[in-house]
């Protein structure tokens, strides 16, 4: 796959939905769940656009057409709820799909257009997955920096009770774990989804972690946050989201 600096990207031009709101103590830092992304891709070199609409609050551009990709972000919600504005947001995304309009999803997101591409998704059969999480990528390690023939590993923040229990109809999958099979994926390239969160910071997962901490239980707790002082790919995970965007996966 190319590298960033094979072509300009200034010219990209990436629509966030964003589908949950901070929580106070996280807003100070992080400001709202979008920024999270615009910092990770500035870190990753990108220099495009990026515009903002928070789905959960019913807000959309008029047209979807002046954007290279649409990203769709996580959330608490369930991407399978009746709440109305979830509903609505699958009813976008339905179309999206059908007009071939490059998407990426993360976790909520991931789970979302899974959904709407037929497969099943539901609460995850083991249960919560949190804090550092290993996966086996089983894309191109180049995808990730690495050099060709290498066993790829990819290390990410996740926090997520549903999952997709089955790969969409036609997509390939990316990235894999017993305990979450289906972690990553794409469909072409149209679409990429993956279920843990490359714009996640470790003080994000603490906060996430600390505020769960008596629904999780204590060992659990203390294992997931043990895991934060591990280094994730976040980064590497951002550079490849973006090249998606330009080239997709074949590149």
């Amino acid at each position: 796959m190319p590298s960033l600096t094979d072509e300009p990207i200034a010219h990209m031009h990436l629509c966030i939905l964003e589908n949950d709101d901070l929580d106070p103590p996280l807003v100070q830092q992080h400001d709202r769940v979008a920024a999270m992304f615009e910092r990770l891709f500035a870190q990753a070199g990108y220099q495009g656009r990026i515009d903002f609409f928070s789905a959960r609050h019913g807000q959309y551009p008029d047209s979807f057409e002046a954007y290279d990709a649409v990203l769709l972000t996580g959330s608490r919600a369930d991407a399978f709820s009746d709440e109305p504005w979830v509903v609505t947001l699958r009813e976008r995304v339905t179309r999206l799909l059908q007009d071939q309009h490059k998407l990426l999803g993360v976790c909520f997101g991931h789970q979302l257009i899974a959904h709407c591409l037929g497969a099943p998704v539901q609460r995850a059969p083991r249960g919560w997955r949190l804090g550092r999480q290993a996966y086996d990528w089983l894309g191109a390690p180049e995808h990730l920096g690495l050099a060709p023939g290498q066993a790829a590993r990819m290390a990410l923040l996740a926090s997520h009770q549903d999952q997709v229990l089955a790969l969409p109809l036609g997509a390939t999958l990316l990235a894999t774990q017993p305990e979450c099979p289906v972690a990553a994926f794409a469909l072409g390239d149209q679409v990429f989804c993956i279920q843990p969160h490359p714009e996640f910071t470790p003080d994000v997962s603490a906060f996430l972690l600390q505020k769960r901490r008596a629904l999780i239980g204590e060992p659990l707790y203390e294992q997931s946050m043990g895991s934060l002082s591990q280094p994730h790919d976040g980064l590497a995970l951002a550079r490849f989201m973006i090249r998606f965007v330009q080239y997709g996966l074949s590149a």
